[in-house]
């Protein structure tokens, strides 16, 4: 039997019932090994119920599996040892608990995720670059631009950062799609850092775009990713690992906002090597403490926003605005809304409205606009005018400094707290709950939206 392409499969034959081969290329599998028997799973947590105790195969790995044994052979055809590794988490960390839906739980399990992402990262007005591996500090020494490849959510965490890490730290950096940079021939520059983000860390296409990295002749990589037995973290130099724990629904959420927290703790250990000051690092590692408490208060507007869900029940099309940093963030919740309400939604950076978009504009066409009282506001404001004049209804994420009250808009007030550089993640939180409210009220599927995978693990 010859196979093809990217697989992840189980054989079984009658005439040897106590013994199981396996493969993979391409695609993740997981052997959950038990006192009385053995399990095959593409994630880890879906063996959580059985057992702790798992094997990781290497791609293009073959297995031999019996209870009690486990033989692997390489690529290669040369025996290998897989370890037997035991997890961290818990089966509890899968269930719903008293949450209606894994989404809504993961939308509540921000502040305790980013928490958790923090945990040991954080001196006292320092950010502690030993979390990124032994070698960080001679590779963040050499690199002089970072190059960005992800695909969805973990690529709109990639665009926040490129603001962060070229306004705060004074390092150039690109963001791609990592399926555009597979097949794009582009140039790599000397000294450049090759960044990967991926939730699963088995994306097809981002692992692809990193191993494409590694041929084109990028001296230094990194993974960002929530699972550290993945393929992605096992290939590149160096790894963070995001500690959002088990993401269940397809919609990212935690994924999010810990990879956003992952991002600017890349931003400060980068940036105290060119244009970032002591005192500004000391004022990011503050914001970084105090942000799982913020966004835990960002989360107490779950009601107000369900209240204008309604609005969107019977509408087929909704745009969202954003500038500057918070730009990527309504590209974000764009994202979200089409995912798991089917609403057809587009974000856009808020001045190209009047290069085409505004001729959608009518009673029909929800607008919702991000406004942070940042230096962007009173372009913001124009641009929202433009909306109203053309009998658009907008919904308007703002602080109550916005000074917005007086012009007939719905808003919804997303307290900062003093939280500069890091509200676009207190800005995304009820831009998730928005869609997950009109999800509920459109009755559809919201852990797992149709036509989607929460792994992509196929081009």
């Amino acid at each position: 039997l010859e196979l093809e392409g990217a697989f992840a499969i189980g054989v079984l034959s009658g005439a040897e019932p106590d013994r199981l081969i396996a493969a993979r290329r391409g695609s993740p599998l997981v052997i959950g090994v038990a006192k009385d028997a053995v399990y095959l799973a593409s994630d880890a947590a879906a063996l959580l119920p059985f057992t702790r105790d798992l094997v990781f195969l290497h791609d293009g790995d073959v297995a031999e599996v019996r209870i009690g044994a486990v033989r692997v052979i390489d690529v290669h055809g040369r025996p290998v040892e897989r370890p037997v590794q035991r997890s961290t988490l818990s089966a509890a960390a899968t269930e719903r608990g008293p949450y209606r839906h894994y989404m809504q739980k993961e939308i509540f399990e921000q502040p305790q995720a980013i928490a958790d992402t923090l945990d040991g990262r954080l001196g006292e007005n320092r950010v502690l670059e030993a979390a990124f591996g032994t070698d960080a500090t001679a590779i963040f020494d050499r690199v002089r631009e970072v190059r960005i490849v992800a695909c969805g959510t973990s690529y709109h965490a990639g665009c926040v950062a490129r603001y962060w890490l070229e306004a705060l730290a004074g390092v150039p950096c690109q963001v791609e799609i990592a399926s555009e940079f597979r097949y794009r021939d582009g140039t790599v520059p000397a000294d450049a850092l090759l960044v990967a983000i991926s939730q699963s860390g088995e994306t097809a296409d981002t692992l692809e775009a990193l191993r494409e990295g590694r041929r084109r002749g990028y001296a230094h990589t990194l993974a960002i990713c929530n699972v550290p037995e993945s393929s992605l973290t096992r290939e590149a130099d160096l790894k963070l690992m995001t500690h959002a724990g088990p993401e269940i629904g397809v919609a990212s959420t935690k994924a999010f906002t810990t990879q956003l927290t992952a991002l600017m703790l890349l931003v400060v250990a980068l940036g105290r090597r060119h244009r970032l000051s002591a005192q500004t690092e000391a004022a990011l590692v503050d914001e970084l403490r105090r942000l799982p408490a913020a966004v835990q208060a960002v989360l107490a507007l779950d009601a107000a926003v369900a209240a204008l869900a309604p609005d969107f029940a019977d509408k087929h099309h909704a745009l969202f605005l954003g500038r500057g940093v918070q730009y990527p963030v309504a590209q974000e919740g764009a994202l979200k809304l089409k995912e798991i309400s089917y609403i057809h939604a587009e974000a856009y950076a808020a001045g190209e409205l009047k290069h085409g978009p505004l001729a959608l504009v009518d009673a029909d066409m929800p607008v919702v606009a991000v406004a942070p009282s940042d230096p962007l506001l009173e372009k913001l404001k124009s641009n929202m005018e433009e909306v109203r004049a053309r009998g658009g209804r907008l919904l308007v994420f703002a602080e109550a400094a916005a000074d917005l009250a007086d012009r007939g808009l719905t808003l919804v007030d997303v307290s900062t707290d003093g939280i500069r550089h890091l509200a676009p993640l207190l800005f995304s939180v009820p831009l998730q709950l928005l869609a997950y409210h009109v999800a509920l009220i459109r009755g559809t599927d919201v852990d797992q939206p149709r036509n989607l995978a929460k792994s992509v693990t196929v081009e």
